[in-house]
């Protein structure tokens, strides 16, 4: 993955955890998550949504041909499978 913005950090809603915030050239990007109550959290697995960005502020979109939801149970090799999908938008 080339030319993306990245922002790692505890998950904001003081569940635990962490948050990956992605923002490609698109103005497409993805909110990788992984804490306790996510889907997968217990197997070490990720949970994806796909976000839309306007500015500096980015919001959760259930209208892309990736999904209409979260994706959960989701390995590392997937979360990249799936930021490429979201970069190719």
């Amino acid at each position: 993955m080339d030319e993306f913005k990245v922002i790692d950090r505890a998950h904001p809603a003081g569940m635990g955890g962490t948050q990956k915030i992605y923002k490609f050239p698109n103005e497409y990007g993805a909110s990788v998550v992984q804490f306790y109550g996510s889907y997968g959290y217990d197997d070490g697995k990720w949970e994806l949504g796909v976000v839309k960005w306007d500015g500096d502020d980015y919001k959760l979109t259930y209208e892309t041909p990736i999904t209409n939801d979260v994706l959960g149970h989701l390995t590392w090799e997937d979360v990249e499978k799936h930021l490429a999908e979201i970069k190719s938008l």
